[in-house]
């Protein structure tokens, strides 16, 4: 699965390289890969310093989506790299597959809330993002617990 979702990302990429490349130490929208667990990611600055984050996770047993408010700050003297920090929330379906190999957690459903934290980097004189992250979430809906193994490394495509 994680090859089709590769794939898919190389295409898009692909398609978007019409558009003139983002080569400043800013970017508007970005398009790419989160590295474990391994999801699609797409960030769009909605203000200079507040970003608007969708991550699709899709794997054999179900999916899950998150989407995340960032709020972004500048590093002082590290052109290119900000901090951010901000809220979510996700959705997750799980098949009978699933189910069956988790009985203690017998819905198909989960939603919750989620946190995250990171470091965002826009390479200059290219059109590559990159942003580590750490991402908490606490399921409310379905099974009620703590996640604290969420967030990873994303490799975006700006535009």
């Amino acid at each position: 699965m994680m090859k089709k979702v590769f794939l898919a990302t190389i295409i898009c990429i692909v398609a978007l390289n019409t558009k003139a490349q983002n080569t400043s130490s800013s970017y508007q929208t970005a398009l790419g890969i989160k590295f474990y667990p391994g999801a699609v990611s797409l960030k769009s600055f909605i203000a200079p310093n507040k970003a608007l984050e969708g991550l699709g996770y899709f794997y054999s047993d179900g999916f899950r989506l998150t989407g995340l408010y960032e709020i972004h700050g500048n590093i002082e003297g590290a052109e290119g790299l900000k901090w951010y920090v901000g809220p979510g929330a996700h959705i997750a379906v799980w098949n009978d597959t699933w189910k069956k190999e988790n009985p203690d957690r017998n819905s198909g459903v989960a939603i919750g809330i989620d946190g995250v934290l990171g470091l965002d980097y826009k390479f200059k004189g290219a059109p590559i993002n990159m942003s580590l992250d750490w991402q908490p979430s606490f399921n409310f809906v379905g099974y009620n617990y703590f996640e604290g193994g969420w967030g990873g490394l994303a490799v975006r495509y700006t535009f």
